[in-house]
């Protein structure tokens, strides 16, 4: 156990990564730590370790891994503490807004999650109204739920709502980038870089030098499933255009545009995507097809009420992206000024300049 606060980087493997930790903490025999910083500002001190070239540190084995004696005879400039603290603390309300960011857009999806649960998974509505108690909805919501239930293949749902397919309201990879059409670039997202409704990181490439998987046109409102190891969740909803995906992705668009968080949650929710893990084959790259991804279950409900279901997740959906954007703008901005600040080429009061119009 050590105690915070604390900077921890990779001993082997990936290594370069440095994370500041504002708690406690268990550090691995794979990792390199310091809990004495020696008299030096421990925020300060993890941004200037994020500035240094571990590779340079690395043994010539197999596995990468930082050599600490290696790492030790690096030399460095260390300013004045008052200094360093300025410094932390700018970089540090860059991450701090990043991390507020990336709660609320959590926080922004799991109402749209729980509202989508409510109405479409667990009917909580009719079930209200089947048993004589209010809804708790307005009354022209829940007017649009019927107050009974009927079988189907399903299992029992909601009278006048059918059975169906993801693929009864969204095509299936509808575009894709061929010798024809082929752009000159491509900003490219793979299947490791999405991770259970988040995007890592797009990577932009000449198209000569994309990669071959580099092939499925994305638009604002897709949804994405990887179909290789589907368990990983390598699925998210795309907010934006120009994005190009793996064809290790099933890309869903919704053939009515108002459906586009329907088809997301639907598709992505625990339970399919359990269903694709445990339908995936192959050995060591188990995968689906796509079509299996197209054809996941989903009970439908009447036009009226999907619609309305959209105008009250809809601003959720567009609050979180305004949030990711704003955190890309963030971190944009903290990766230009960390070098500079580290090394003295710019100074506290003209990076609080360059600031003015980020840092909202």
């Amino acid at each position: 156990m050590a105690k915070a606060p604390g900077v921890v980087t990779g001993r082997y493997g990936t290594i370069g990564n440095v994370y500041y930790v504002k708690e406690d903490y268990f550090p691995l025999n794979t990792t390199l730590y310091v809990k004495d910083f020696k008299g030096n500002d421990p925020g300060f001190i993890s941004y200037h370790l994020r500035t240094i070239d571990f590779n340079s540190c690395s043994d010539k084995a197999a596995v990468p891994g930082v050599n600490r004696n290696h790492l030790h005879e690096l030399e460095t400039a260390i300013p004045p503490i008052a200094e360093q603290k300025a410094i932390a603390h700018i970089l540090g309300t860059l991450d701090d807004k990043i991390e507020l960011n990336r709660k609320t857009k959590e926080t922004l999806e799991a109402m749209a999650k729980a509202l989508f649960k409510s109405w479409f998974v667990d009917f909580d509505p009719v079930r209200a109204k089947t048993e004589g108690r209010p809804t708790g909805l307005p009354a022209e919501i829940s007017d649009l739920f019927p107050d009974s239930f009927e079988d189907s293949e399903l299992g029992e749902i909601p009278s006048g709502w059918r059975d169906g397919e993801i693929q009864d309201i969204a095509e299936l990879n509808p575009e894709t980038w061929g010798s024809r059409n082929k752009p000159l670039s491509v900003r490219y997202l793979d299947l490791s870089n999405v991770k259970h409704g988040k995007i890592d990181s797009i990577e932009e490439y000449q198209w000569e030098d994309a990669p071959s998987r580099a092939r499925r046109i994305l638009k604002t409102g897709d949804t994405v499933v990887g179909t290789v190891r589907p368990g990983n969740g390598s699925y998210c909803l795309i907010g934006e255009d120009g994005i190009t995906g793996s064809t290790g992705f099933a890309v869903l668009r919704p053939k009515n545009k108002n459906d586009s968080a329907f088809v997301y949650l639907g598709s992505c929710s625990k339970e399919n995507i359990d269903r694709l893990a445990h339908l995936a084959d192959g050995g060591a790259y188990p995968a689906v097809r796509p079509e299996l991804v197209a054809q996941t279950p989903i009970i439908i409900a009447p036009r009226d009420l999907l619609d309305c279901f959209s105008r009250s997740v809809s601003p959720l959906f567009a609050a979180a992206e305004e949030r990711k954007q704003s955190s890309k703008l963030l971190c944009q901005a903290r990766d230009a000024l960390l070098p500079k600040l580290i090394s003295g080429e710019i100074r506290i009061p003209d990076a609080e300049k360059m600031l003015e119009g980020v840092v909202l």
